[in-house]
């Protein structure tokens, strides 16, 4: 065992914020494989007397208890997406980037977030650190939704921020996500005599119609332009090259802004496929970015960046869920992520540190 804990990986919460990135990145940490950078997380900040701090799994909770009038949340996940072949890590410095894997998504928040932990040991609001594994895969794993269904109380606070590559702006809320799949039925037949069927592929020529004559709406929310989406990401049909097909399925994706409930969703994509059967496969609602509540305003009056709308989906729905605002913000371009080239400017992670600093200090 002493063997083992030896060669356990550690992290010095003195170095500075690039030198963190990249000592957390050379922590392989794929999804479902986090014990080891969750347990350097842990024993760093067990080390801070200003912090209390609890672990469930592979997450890791870090909170302050000075009783100030307002909680937000600082929270980013641990896990990244799997290693290239060969492997994009260790981490290399190449002229003003880090270049490998988690640079992007999202290490370099996760080392912004352990040095306001180590920094700031009185900030101007209550924080509660988060370090969650299992966001990269289904989140039947993702640690934040653990929290949720467990410690729901751990996680109440006026204001969360999600520290999501964002190239360094603010992106308010998200999008909320609605996978279906659009059926049409015919009948099986030979191919050579296509006659005595009906050919259910044919049939699906109506459903790319109507995608293709979709007209998506731009929608303000909060002061910030979401730009809505619908179109098919997949078709499947047929069993041999000389049968008529009886089945054929369509799948569709819709964006849809945070104005909508998942609900509300679910039946306008029902709308717009009347006639079909419509099998709704998952439905994650989108969440208000809140930018005209004090908490948020304070933040982004604070950081002096650009700020717009997050187009994608990212957990600060969870926190939407729990009643509390959510924006994204962190280093890295959120283009690079996943990419075998994953890299970041190391000015992006000082930048974001010293915004950060602004307004927790």
């Amino acid at each position: 065992m002493g063997a083992s804990l030896r060669s356990m990986p550690t992290l010095d919460l003195d170095a500075d914020v690039v030198t963190l990135t990249a000592a957390l990145c050379d922590i392989a940490s794929v999804s479902q494989d986090e014990d080891a950078v969750a347990t350097a997380i842990d024993v760093a900040l067990r080390r801070l007397d200003h912090l209390t701090v609890t672990r469930h799994g592979n997450t890791v909770v870090a909170r302050t208890e000075l009783g100030r009038d307002e909680r937000v949340v600082l929270a980013g996940h641990i896990d990244t997406v799997p290693l290239t072949d060969p492997p994009n890590l260790p981490t290399q410095r190449i002229g003003d980037e880090l270049v490998g894997r988690g640079t992007v998504d999202m290490k370099g928040g996760v080392a912004v977030q352990l040095k306001l932990a180590q920094q700031v040991r009185e900030p101007s609001r209550d924080v509660t650190y988060v370090f969650y594994e299992g966001e990269e895969i289904d989140g039947e794993y993702n640690g934040l939704a653990h929290l949720v269904r467990d410690r729901p109380e751990i996680l109440h606070a006026d204001f969360a921020v999600l520290l999501e590559p964002t190239n360094g702006a603010v992106e308010g809320g998200c999008k909320g996500t609605l996978r279906a799949e659009i059926l049409t039925k015919g009948v099986a037949a030979h191919s050579a005599r296509p006659w005595n069927g009906h050919n259910a592929i044919h049939d699906a020529e109506a459903v790319l119609h109507r995608l293709t004559a979709y007209e998506a709406r731009t929608v303000t929310v909060d002061g910030l332009d979401y730009h809505e989406a619908l179109q098919a990401v997949g078709i499947q049909g047929g069993i041999a090259g000389n049968v008529i097909p009886d089945r054929c399925v369509v799948t569709v994706n819709y964006r849809y802004a945070p104005d909508k409930s998942g609900p509300e969703a679910d039946a306008h994509v029902r709308e717009v496929f009347d006639g079909f059967e419509v099998i709704v496969a998952d439905n994650a609602p989108g969440a208000r970015p809140g930018l005209n509540l004090p908490a948020a305003t304070a933040f982004v009056d604070a950081l002096g960046v650009p700020v717009g709308p997050k187009e994608g989906w990212t957990d600060v729905a969870r926190f939407s869920a729990l009643g509390v605002p959510a924006v994204n913000f962190g280093p890295g371009d959120p283009n690079l992520a996943h990419t075998d080239d994953e890299r970041a400017p190391v000015h992006q992670f000082v930048d974001a540190e010293q915004a950060m600093l602004r307004w927790l200090g």
